[in-house]
């Protein structure tokens, strides 16, 4: 409503994280013809 925020946040206490994603992007690529891709297909969102 009026005067109102709604936030969401994400916050990450170690690096770790993103190397996880980082690697499982790269196994899920080497199965990928050539193209463009994001993350959301990489996580299978799209």
């Amino acid at each position: 409503g009026n005067g109102e925020r709604l936030e969401l946040t994400h916050k990450a206490a170690s690096r770790n994280t993103f190397a996880n994603g980082a690697l499982r992007a790269a196994i899920w690529a080497r199965s990928q013809s050539p193209g463009l891709y994001n993350m959301e297909n990489v996580l299978g969102l799209e």
